[in-house]
């Protein structure tokens, strides 16, 4: 069985966890792929490059940060969607009373994000016509987040919780602990609509890796892809499934909210990486300067792998 290395930027979450109950469900071990467990290595672009070094097989993270490692995305693919859309929620202090889709209401706030997944807040937030310099919002990382072992999401939940930040952009695990204790408020989900038209379409959680690692072993990137596609159609039939998983890595709360956030996430859990959704993920790398024109789909995916995300 070949042993292979599989990384995320934050483990706690919704975000990349088809790759990781792929590792604990046991279907890159049937596929025989020998993962020992799935790393934290935060933030992503960090994660980026240690695939990019060698020191990694595949990374589970938002594909736009392939390209803080791999420039104009040469000598990286896309192997498989983890799932749909851009993921993060924006989280602010109960105590403000921002509603739903009030994004004026980060006027002069400290908001929380993480490296890589902050691109996405700042463009969004340009295009609502909020500039985050002259409008006094801070976006920085959350206190803690360097700490060895720790999680994004419930990090940011903790630190709103603190009165250290004043709101946060985060996965749906952060977003739903912060709500549970009263804490904070969801007023962007925009995977599910909110947010400047199109703003879904900037990012989404994929499966990376090298071109070096394709051409050299190009079935070990395929029995990934085959372990990724098994995972999301389990957890689509059974999402408490999910529970499993959650009981062995995280937390006790966390554990118990993963199979229902799994479950909001069904129909986001496909593996097709279309060309409109490439093309939606370069024209918002060029907005931030991570890519200086277009690409053509084949640079961006590992199209000889489209015919397994069926299966």
């Amino acid at each position: 069985m070949q042993q292979i290395r599989i990384a995320v930027p934050d483990l706690i979450s919704n975000s990349y966890f088809p790759a990781v109950a792929a590792v604990e469900l046991g279907f890159f071990k049937e596929e025989g792929l020998d993962v020992e467990g799935v790393e934290l290595l935060f933030p992503v672009p960090k994660t980026m490059e240690a695939l990019r070094d060698g020191e990694l097989d595949f990374v589970a993270g938002s594909a736009h940060a392939t390209l803080h490692a791999f420039p104009e995305w040469r000598g990286a693919k896309l192997l498989v969607a983890l799932a749909q859309r851009m993921y993060w929620k924006l989280v602010l202090r109960a105590d403000l009373g921002a509603g739903r889709d009030d994004l004026q209401a980060v006027t002069g706030l400290r908001i929380g994000a993480a490296p890589g997944p902050d691109a996405g807040l700042r463009r969004l937030l340009i295009e609502a016509g909020i500039d985050p310099a002259q409008d006094g919002v801070q976006i920085a990382p959350v206190p803690g987040t360097g700490e060895a072992n720790a999680s994004f999401g419930v990090t940011a939940a903790r630190a709103l919780e603190e009165g250290k930040i004043d709101g946060f952009w985060a996965n749906a695990m952060g977003a739903e602990v912060a709500v549970r204790r009263r804490v904070g408020t969801v007023v962007l989900d925009v995977r599910r609509g909110d947010g400047p038209p199109g703003a879904a379409s900037y990012t989404f959680p994929a499966l990376v890796t090298t071109e070096r690692l394709i051409a050299r072993e190009p079935e070990t990137a395929a029995a990934a892809v085959r372990a990724i596609v098994k995972t999301q159609r389990v957890l689509r039939a059974d999402p408490s499934r999910a529970t499993e998983v959650g009981r062995r890595l995280f937390p006790p709360l966390e554990a118990d909210l993963i199979a229902g956030l799994i479950e909001q996430d069904l129909p986001f859990y496909q593996p097709a990486i279309a060309e409109d959704i490439v093309a939606g993920l370069n024209r918002f790398a060029q907005d931030i300067g991570l890519l200086s024109g277009p690409v053509a789909y084949e640079q961006v995916v590992a199209t000889q792998y489209r015919e397994l995300w069926g299966i």
